[in-house]
């Protein structure tokens, strides 16, 4: 007797991430990573990478280019946890330690072909004038962080 294997779809993944346009910011960098659900397996390419840093343009748009490439390939059983990229911007500030200026995601398009996305980036602000005093002292960036495991204690 022999049990049908699960048949799995690929799902290809290439393209850059192209520029980003943070007026008040120069000599940026970019990381990103690929979040997806647990049916979800990568089979080829990168899932996450770091770009080189860049520095504005000197035209009227003053936009930051990387041209990063991406090129990943998945595997799955079911589009449930489609895949997202996650780009992250980093850079100096005054002090020259790296700081976030940016956190963005987006699904990977579902339908083949070329696609362009703009992503809009967030920055995560201390909740209070105590906490901004507080970062600024200490040369601390209001930086996500990741919440303790929950569950139990054993």
């Amino acid at each position: 007797m022999t049990t049908a294997s699960p048949s799995v779809f690929l799902l290809m993944v290439n393209g850059q991430v192209e520029s980003a346009q943070f007026p008040e910011y120069d000599d940026l960098y970019c990381k990103y990573c690929f979040v997806y659900g647990q049916d979800w397996a990568p089979t080829a390419g990168l899932e996450e990478g770091i770009s080189q840093i860049t520095s504005k343009s000197q035209d009227v748009r003053q936009a930051l280019v990387w041209n990063f490439p991406i090129d990943v390939t998945f595997k799955s059983t079911n589009p449930y946890g489609w895949p997202q990229i996650v780009l992250s911007v980093y850079g100096p500030d005054v002090f020259g330690n790296d700081v976030v200026r940016g956190y963005g995601a987006v699904h990977v398009p579902f339908s083949p072909g070329r696609h362009k996305r703009t992503i809009p980036m967030f920055v995560p602000e201390s909740t209070s004038k105590l906490q901004k005093f507080t970062s600024l002292r200490l040369v601390a960036s209001s930086d996500l962080q990741a919440a303790p495991p929950t569950g139990d204690k054993s």
